[in-house]
């Protein structure tokens, strides 16, 4: 079977380095071989949220949502609220997760594809002054939309607010400034803009927010905030036993990024091949879902009328180009999802949406 080229918001086309790194000779996770490694990966992933040395950074085993969980479970003593801002699936999946721990929550939900309204999130905090955390998601990978976190940001600032963000889809793809926007945590994962593999997830946050943690307060075993701080600070060690196999990869992608490529030309390559992909659809006859505010690796497009989604995407599968379907009634009505994360380059997209257009006219006959 000939190699698929994942047009896809994770997994993603990783480098050649980055795969041979899997087969690194095995080691154990309590040598100092790992430690010196684990701690050069910390290093790498405040670079990568232009954190000063008042962030610490942490790696979980497990997919963007492990990292999520570890975090939310971990940073509220009883009574204390959470606002939660969503306005697609991610920030649906965050609440998810507030649920199940019963963490008392201001929901704040918009539709989908909008962006949130800022003077209804002031009024909120000041209508709720018990809210601790304020959380959202930066790129809402469900619809493409980056939504407004330097605002949100300010305003967690002005009210004394825990700012944490959902940076899962976001990390490597836009330019993400702790510092700046006023994120206390954050969270990630290898397998999207890094062009890691799935599974080994990461988080950067304040110092001070992590060493207010208490044991009691983590709701969870393996997916504790404390935990992880504790031991990473102790001994350069994760609590438990981790996937070491996919942190060398985590490592090796991250020195792409930030001694090779550069954060900045990564950003501008996936800058570049998302104007390739949305000014060629648009040419095709398909329509964007958003006109603004759209990320730098994931482009929502409507197919022409009469083209049956799942049709398309099962053309360019059998012909090497993977794609998602939209989610819920978007995909029922046509859209589909194209990202250029990771090894995609400005050629690629030219050669895909070659294909696209086969495919489209096939299709249209």
């Amino acid at each position: 079977m000939s190699m698929t080229k994942l047009f896809s918001p994770g997994p993603v086309m990783v480098k050649d380095n980055v795969r041979r790194a899997l087969l690194h000779y095995d080691i154990c996770h309590r040598s100092h071989e790992f430690e010196e490694m684990f701690q050069d990966t910390q290093s790498k992933i405040l670079k990568l949220f232009n954190a000063d040395d008042s962030y610490y950074s942490l790696i979980v085993s497990g997919s963007g949502t492990s990292s999520n969980e570890t975090v939310l479970s971990s940073i509220f003593k009883p009574v204390e609220e959470v606002l939660l801002i969503r306005n697609g699936v991610f920030g649906e999946r965050l609440l998810e997760i507030i649920n199940k721990y019963n963490i008392p929550l201001v929901d704040l939900s918009f539709p989908w594809a909008t962006m949130p309204d800022l003077a209804v999130v002031e009024q909120a905090l000041k209508d709720h002054p018990s809210v601790k955390v304020v959380a959202m998601v930066f790129h809402e990978t469900s619809t493409g939309m980056i939504n407004p976190v330097s605002k949100v940001g300010a305003l967690c600032d002005k009210y004394g607010k825990i700012f944490s963000v959902d940076c899962v889809s976001a990390a490597g793809g836009q330019n993400i400034d702790v510092v700046q926007n006023h994120i206390s945590i954050c969270t990630s994962v290898g397998g999207k803009c890094i062009g890691a593999f799935p599974g080994t997830a990461y988080i950067c946050a304040k110092k001070s927010l992590l060493d207010s943690l208490t044991s009691d307060q983590c709701k969870n075993v393996y997916l504790n905030l404390y935990k992880h701080y504790q031991s990473s600070v102790a001994s350069h060690q994760t609590p438990n036993t981790p996937n070491v196999n996919l942190f060398w990869p985590l490592n090796v992608a991250l020195t792409n990024i930030i001694e090779d490529e550069s954060l900045a030309g990564r950003i501008a390559r996936y800058q570049r091949c998302a104007a390739i992909i949305r000014e060629c659809v648009l040419s095709m006859g398909c329509r964007l879902l958003l006109n603004d505010n759209m990320a730098n690796t994931v482009t929502s497009v409507y197919l022409p009328a009469g083209i049956d989604a799942q049709t398309f995407l099962d053309e360019m599968t059998k012909r090497g180009y993977t794609f998602y379907i939209g989610k819920g009634d978007y995909g029922k009505n046509g859209m589909i999802q194209i990202a250029n994360m990771g090894e995609i380059y400005e050629q690629d997209c030219h050669n895909m949406l070659e294909v696209f257009q086969v495919v489209l006219n096939r299709l249209s006959k």
